[in-house]
């Protein structure tokens, strides 16, 4: 039995009315028999049940079911005459089933003992008629069976909001994975780009080739990341121009991450062991990303000081060091917090901060993915 009510106000209005109209059904059908008798009675008797029974099966407010619910069933009782034959007692098979589907656990408890004893009652005080028990059965069947489908309602509802929680967690999810990435695109592409064009800049009057070659490959890195841009969007909104398939950078691109920064003048020395080309596609990305944010941090912060990255590929591990002999550098710590966000979501850690020749970042990641 379910502890918290579903409450009147969550099943639809209409199905209250469906219940209501077979109530009315039973009532009329157990008006008829009366009317030979005592017709005045029979028809003030229904009139009641029927408004008590509308009150019960139609209010929204949860408290107004049992009063009204117990004087339907005294008018029943009233109409019925002792006689089990009589098909008004139908009614209360339905004000059972519909307080099984809405009201609280002790509300239903109280009204199926109530009938119950109700119906013992008009067993003793009548002639011998196995009817009754057969309504006995009859309410606590509209009891248990009402209260099985108001179970499934629940598992169903509860299965939607954990569906719909799934849905928001994994949209969140997946937009701070596209915020990492394109700050790690951005910020790394516009980090390279600007020294390359320094770099043409002072050579634009002493050397023009060399300022040539320095801004064609300036260029050749906005596109790259105008292409990993797009991919990345391209995950948000697809289009038939766009490829959102295009592999993403891996541990086999560091070798050219390297050569791009030291390609814009960048002082970088590299120690690069194990192997790098067998990690795994997760791995490989948050490698390269955890050092291409390194490296962009670098050459921002201290553009023409030394910086030394080992990469060191185990068959258990990765461990990533980069040491810049530049100090820390004034920002927002975006970059910082993706790292930390990249290295936790494979089980890994990333530390960044003062150290070394003058900050040092360190991450350490599993071969195998072990999601935090």
């Amino acid at each position: 039995m379910s502890r918290s009510p579903i409450a009147f106000h969550q099943l639809p209005t209409r199905i209250g009315w469906a219940a209501l109209g077979v109530f009315v059904v039973f009532v009329a059908a157990g008006v008829v028999p009366r009317l030979g008798a005592s017709p005045a009675l029979a028809v003030l008797t229904a009139v009641v049940a029927v408004s008590a029974g509308g009150t019960a099966l139609i209010s929204r407010a949860g408290w107004a079911f049992l009063p009204a619910a117990g004087l339907a069933t005294a008018a029943i009782a009233v109409l019925g005459h002792g006689r089990s034959a009589n098909m008004c007692w139908f009614g209360l098979c339905v004000l059972a089933g519909w307080c099984a589907l809405t009201a609280s656990a002790w509300v239903i408890a109280s009204f199926w003992a109530a009938v119950t004893v109700l119906l013992i009652f008009e067993r003793v005080a009548s002639a011998p008629d196995p009817g009754w028990f057969a309504w006995m059965a009859g309410t606590s069947f509209s009891v248990l069976a009402c209260l099985f489908a108001r179970q499934q309602r629940d598992l169903v509802l509860q299965l939607r909001a954990a569906q719909a929680g799934l849905a928001q967690r994994a949209q969140a999810e997946e937009r701070n994975r596209i915020a990492r990435e394109l700050h790690d695109v951005i910020a790394h592409s516009l980090t390279v780009s600007l020294l390359h064009v320094t770099s043409a800049r002072l050579a634009v009057r002493d050397d023009p080739a060399d300022a040539e070659r320095a801004l064609a490959e300036a260029e050749r890195l906005g596109r790259a990341s105008l292409d990993e841009v797009r991919h990345a969007v391209g995950t948000l909104h697809r289009d038939d121009t766009l490829d959102p398939t295009q592999p993403l950078p891996g541990s086999t691109d560091v070798t050219a991450l390297l050569d791009g920064f030291r390609g814009a003048g960048a002082d970088i020395r590299a120690d690069v062991e194990g192997d790098v080309e067998g990690l795994s596609a997760m791995v490989g990305l948050a490698t390269y990303r955890i050092l291409q944010e390194a490296l962009t941090n670098a050459t921002r912060h201290a553009p023409r000081l030394p910086v030394t990255v080992h990469l060191d590929v185990r068959p258990d591990v990765v461990r990533l060091d980069v040491d810049s002999a530049g100090t820390p550098g004034h920002g927002l710590g975006r970059g910082l917090l993706s790292m930390r966000e990249r290295a936790a979501s494979l089980g890994g850690v990333c530390e960044a901060g003062p150290g070394g020749s003058g900050w040092r970042v360190h991450a350490e990641l599993p071969r195998d993915r072990r999601p935090a």
